[in-house]
């Protein structure tokens, strides 16, 4: 391959294929990991930790209750996964064009990653406030059908974006983190020699990404968490409403670590997650470039 040959970028439909694909793949390995994190955000007491949750989770309410809610994401994975990555290319190359400069730099990475995210957030939301419902220890939903009546029902079609703002926020920096760690820890391994070496560097920056990307969104996943699992009472205003304001709240009544509720099982899903993520994405991607040859290779 000549220096000045680069291969043409994939259409879309890969994109979104490679995206879908690996999101199930992430969600399927990882899903109890998120129910853990949610209980523990959603108690305003003293936490019981990651083990004490799980333990109690399963003593109380049997090994199914990991898997709860459990519908909602999967349906959901395929497209946020999709739009993540299909939206991250459709920025990047728009910014790097925009912008003047002839290849991604470190913060238009960053940029790019904050715009996929605030792309993929409006996609999310309804799934997310079911999801929540449903994993609440004090759910008594039937199931995501009866989440969604129920909800509709009581405040009506735009009460399924409960938490509309709090999950931009959310998505805005963890994808912002994910993706601006990926550019820099991938610049800071060696180049890769052989396919393996490849493989190993995209688990090692995607995993490193989605650290980075859990610490900064953890406070933002709280108070969405917050916002979507409380119980809308007419003429009530919530407590938890709008993220800033909300973050203040709990500063006050419950410290700083209460931003942080969540965080290890959280960690523990999204940090390898992001790795396996990243990995199954380019695992993808190069299978398509191969299908579809030349000029793609």
């Amino acid at each position: 391959m000549s220096a000045e040959h680069k291969p043409k970028p994939l259409p879309f439909v890969a994109n979104f294929a490679a995206g879908a694909i690996a999101g199930i793949s992430e969600i399927l390995t990882f899903y109890p990991l998120d129910v853990v994190k949610t209980r523990m955000q959603l108690d305003t007491g003293k936490s019981q930790g990651l083990v004490g949750t799980l333990s109690s989770i399963v003593k109380q309410e049997g090994v199914g209750r990991l898997y709860r809610g459990l519908v909602p994401p999967l349906l959901l994975e395929a497209p946020k996964r999709a739009v993540k990555f299909a939206a991250n290319d459709f920025w990047g190359k728009h910014y790097v064009d925009w912008s003047g400069e002839s290849k991604m730099t470190q913060s238009l990475s960053i940029l790019t990653g904050c715009s996929a995210g605030a792309t993929e957030s409006v996609v999310v939301v309804p799934f997310e406030l079911v999801k929540i419902k449903l994993q609440d220890k004090a759910s008594t939903f039937k199931g995501p059908m009866d989440v969604v009546k129920q909800v509709i029902q009581k405040q009506g079609v735009l009460g399924l974006y409960a938490g509309m703002e709090s999950t931009f926020w959310r998505h805005f920096w963890w994808n912002g983190g994910y993706f601006g760690c990926i550019f820099t820890v991938k610049g800071m391994l060696p180049k890769p020699k052989t396919s393996k070496d490849e493989l190993f560097n995209n688990f090692v920056s995607g995993a490193v990404g989605g650290l980075c990307g859990t610490m900064l969104n953890t406070p933002f996943d709280v108070v969405k968490s917050r916002i979507q699992g409380a119980e809308r009472i007419p003429g009530v205003k919530p407590k938890y409403n709008w993220t800033y304001p909300a973050i203040a709240t709990m500063l006050r009544e419950e410290g700083f670590a209460s931003l942080y509720k969540g965080f290890i099982p959280k960690v523990l899903r999204l940090a390898p997650g992001g790795g396996v993520l990243l990995l199954v994405v380019e695992f993808t991607l190069g299978v398509f470039r191969q299908v579809l040859g030349p000029p793609y290779i």
